[in-house]
C-alpha cells in the first residue's frame, strides 16, 4: 500500500431515465476517467444503469432486458480498465426483483449485493417493485454465462483492505448493514443511493454519514442520484461524499447538470490504528459468516495524493472557535477547581515569565477563582527575573498580573544562582546546561517554598509539546503540584491566549497580544546586545507547528516516521523545504524517546484533547526504549 492510503471515487454520471444504453455509455466514460486517475474503487448511484425514478417501468420486461444487456456492454467497454466498479441496477431472480449493486473489475463480475431495507413512505414505494435481501437465501446467481456470488454477506478484498456495500435506506435504519460489515473486517463502505432533496435534509445526511463512519472506524463513500432523475415529485442533487472516521474529506457540487467524479484517498492504516486502540470495537461479533471475494487492486502514485491535511490538527476551526475555547478552558478550570477545593489550599502559586505558557496558566487560575467565587488575591503570581530576562517579558509579566488583580511578587534569582554556582564550583561565565538549569530549579524551589509558606498549590505551566520534546528542566519547571497546561500543545496555547485576550479589558488585551508576538524562549541565557531575547526555543528544537503535527500523528495513530515525513512534506511544502522537515522530524523522534523519563514522573494535570502523555492514563512507555528510525 501507499502508506496505507486507498484511492476511491464517488461518481455521479449524466443520466436519462430508462435509457440504459445512454446511462451505461456515461458510466463507462467515467470508469475510464477513474482508471486514468488510478482510482482503486469507484461507486455509482443506486440503480444507475436504469435510473432510480423509473417507477412502474421497473415491472416492464423491456427495461429489465435492456438493463441486463447494457450490463454486459459495460463489461465489454471496461474490459481494459483496472479499477473496481460498483453500479446499480434492477435484477430479476426467479420471480423476484431486487435492487442490487453489481461489483466488477476488468469486465469480470465479482459479486452482487441486494438492498436490504426498502423505503415505503410518501416519497418512495420500493416495496411496490422490489424484494428485500431478507426475502431470499440464494447465495449464487447466474448472469449470462457467469456464476456470481449473491447476498449481503460478502466482503471484497485485495489482501490489504476490504470493502462492503449497502444501499441508500440501509444507512438510515437503526442498525445499518455496514455496522455488521465492519465487524467482519470491512474498512470501507460504499453506499449506492438515491436521496432526494428537502430543506435541512442534506445537513442531516452529512451528519449521518460522518457519524456512521466514526462509529464504524471506517471510510464511507456515498454516491447518490443526480439531476438527470425525474423531477415529477422530488428533486435529486447528485451528492457524492467521501468520509473518513467522522469527517467529510471530499464532496461534489450539488445540483450540477454535468457528470462529477469525486476522487480522494482514505487512510486505511489510520482506520486500522483506530480499531486497534478501540478495545470495544470487536465486542459485538456478527453471527453471520461472510464470504471473501478477492480482486487485484490498482497501484497509484502516492506523490499524486488528492487529500489535504490540516497544518494545525490540534487547533479547532474558526467556525467552532467560541465553543471550543470555552470547552477547553472549562476542562482546565474543572480540573484545577477540584484540586484546589480538595486540598483546601489557601492560595495558588504560579511563576509568571511573560511568556505564552505561564500566561495561559494564569488565565486558567483567575477564571477558576472567579468560578469558585474566590478573591483573585488568593492567586500569587511570582515573576523571577534572571540572567536572560528581557525588559519586554519582565514588563509584560508585571503588567499582566496587575491588570488581572492578583497578588504580585518579584524575586530576582541572580544572586541566589551565583551563590549556588560558587557552592558547586561552576564558572558563572560558562553558559552551559548547568548554568541554564540552575535558574529553572531555583525558580521552582522558590515557588515550592512559597507554597509551603502560604498554604498553596504550585501550578505548573509547561505544555504538551514541551512534554513531548522533554523541553523542561528535570525537577525544575518540569515539576509542580498541578499542571493545568499538560494537555494543551503549543499551537493551541497561542490560539487560546488570543481568544482569551478578546474577553478581557482593553489594557489586558494589549498585553496578551504582545505576549503572543513574543518569541518563545526559556530566557536562561543573557539577552543580546540590543537587550532582546537571544535564546529562541524554535531555533533550537524546531518550529512547534511541525512538532505538534508530528506529535499528533505519532501518538494518536502510531504512524511510522516515514509516513509522518511524507504527510508533513505534503502539508508544509509551502513553508519549509523537504530537508528542513526531515531534520526536525529526526529531532522530534530522538527527543521523544530520550526524554520519556521526564514524562514517567510528570505531575497530575487535566487531559484536554485526544492526546495526552500522562503515564497514569494515556501513554505508557519504557524510559529506555530504542528510538525508531
Amino acid at each position: 500500500m501507499n502508506y496505507g492510503f486507498i484511492r476511491v471515487a464517488a461518481a455521479i454520471p449524466e443520466l436519462r431515465v430508462a435509457d440504459c444504453a445512454f446511462n451505461v455509455s456515461k458510466i463507462a466514460e467515467m470508469a475510464k476517467e477513474a482508471d486514468k486517475k488510478q482510482v482503486q474503487v469507484v461507486c455509482f448511484p443506486e440503480l444507475s444503469i436504469t435510473g432510480y425514478t423509473c417507477a412502474d417501468l421497473f415491472l416492464q420486461q423491456q427495461l429489465l432486458t435492456d438493463a441486463l444487456q447494457e450490463l454486459h456492454n459495460l463489461q465489454l467497454q471496461t474490459y481494459n480498465t483496472q479499477c473496481v466498479l460498483i453500479v446499480g441496477m434492477p435484477l430479476r431472480i426467479s420471480n423476484q426483483l431486487f435492487n442490487v449493486a453489481v461489483v466488477m473489475q476488468s469486465g469480470k463480475l465479482l459479486g452482487v449485493v441486494p438492498k436490504t431495507n426498502l423505503p415505503n413512505n410518501n416519497e418512495f414505494y420500493e416495496k411496490r417493485w422490489f424484494a428485500s435481501a431478507l426475502a431470499t437465501n440464494i447465495a449464487e446467481i447466474k448472469i449470462a454465462d457467469e456464476v456470481v456470488p449473491f447476498g449481503t454477506d460478502i466482503l471484497f478484498s485485495d489482501g490489504n483492505f476490504s470493502f462492503a456495500i449497502e444501499l441508500c435506506e440501509d444507512l438510515w435504519v437503526p442498525i445499518p448493514p455496514s455496522s455488521q460489515h465492519v465487524l467482519q473486517g470491512a474498512e470501507l463502505i460504499f453506499n449506492l443511493s438515491a436521496t432526494n432533496e428537502l430543506i435541512g435534509k442534506h445537513a442531516y445526511l452529512r451528519q449521518l454519514i460522518e457519524q456512521q463512519s466514526a462509529r464504524c472506524n471506517a471510510g464511507y463513500i456515498y454516491a447518490s442520484a443526480g439531476a438527470g432523475e425525474s423531477t415529477t415529485d422530488v428533486v435529486y442533487a447528485g451528492n457524492a461524499l467521501i468520509a473518513e472516521n467522522g469527517k467529510i474529506v471530499a464532496a461534489s457540487e450539488r445540483f450540477s447538470y454535468e457528470s462529477q467524479l469525486v476522487v480522494s484517498e482514505v487512510d486505511v492504516e489510520r482506520l486500522q490504528a483506530e480499531r486497534l486502540r478501540n478495545s470495544n470495537f470487536s465486542n459485538s461479533k456478527s453471527t453471520q459468516t461472510y464470504r471473501i471475494i478477492h480482486f487485484d487492486s490498482v497501484k497509484f502514485e502516492i506523490a499524486d495524493l488528492q487529500r489535504t491535511f490540516d497544518k494545525h490538527p490540534f487547533v479547532p476551526s474558526l467556525v467552532n472557535r467560541q465553543a471550543s475555547c470555552e470547552e477547553i478552558f472549562s476542562i482546565q478550570m474543572g480540573g484545577l477547581a477540584k484540586r484546589w477545593r480538595h486540598t483546601q489550599a489557601e492560595t495558588l502559586l504560579i511563576g509568571i515569565s511573560g511568556g505564552l505558557d505561564s500566561t495561559l496558566a494564569l488565565l486558567v487560575c483567575i477564571k477558576t477563582a472567579d468560578k469558585l467565587g474566590f478573591d483573585r488575591k488568593r492567586i500569587i503570581g511570582v515573576t523571577m527575573p534572571g540572567f536572560g530576562t528581557t525588559n519586554r517579558t519582565y514588563t509584560n509579566a508585571l503588567s499582566l498580573m496587575k491588570s488581572l488583580g492578583i497578588t504580585v511578587k518579584e524575586i530576582n534569582i541572580a544572586n541566589a544562582c551565583v551563590q549556588h554556582f560558587n557552592d558547586i564550583e561552576h564558572d558563572v561565565k560558562q553558559h552551559d546546561v548547568t548554568y541554564e538549569n540552575t535558574q529553572a530549579r531555583e525558580r521552582t524551589q522558590i515557588l515550592m517554598d512559597l507554597a509551603n509558606k502560604h498554604n498553596g498549590l504550585v501550578i505548573g505551566t509547561g505544555d504538551l509539546s514541551e512534554l513531548a520534546l522533554g523541553w523542561a528542566t528535570y525537577n525544575g519547571d518540569h515539576m509542580s503540584m498541578y499542571a493545568v497546561n499538560s494537555g494543551v500543545p503549543k499551537t493551541l496555547v497561542r490560539y487560546l491566549v488570543d481568544w482569551a485576550s478578546h474577553q478581557l479589558d482593553a489594557f489586558s488585551e494589549i498585553i496578551l497580544q504582545d505576549v503572543i508576538d513574543t518569541p518563545v524562549s526559556p530566557e536562561l541565557l543573557p539577552a543580546d546586545e540590543k537587550g532582546e531575547i537571544s535564546q529562541k526555543t524554535e531555533d533550537l528544537v524546531g518550529p512547534y507547528e511541525l512538532h505538534d503535527f508530528y506529535l499528533y500523528y505519532f501518538v494518536r495513530f502510531g504512524f511510522s516516521p516515514a509516513k509522518i515525513l511524507f504527510l508533513a512534506q505534503k502539508t508544509f511544502d509551502d513553508m519549509y523545504d523537504a530537508e528542513t522537515i526531515e531534520k526536525w522530524l529526526k529531532v522530534f523522534v530522538r527527543r521523544f524517546f530520550q526524554q520519556q523519563f521526564k514524562r514517567s514522573c510528570m505531575p497530575d494535570g487535566p487531559k484536554v484533547g485526544s492526546i495526552n502523555l500522562s503515564p497514569r492514563g494515556d501513554w505508557r512507555m519504557p524510559s529506555d526504549a530504542t528510538e525508531f528510525n
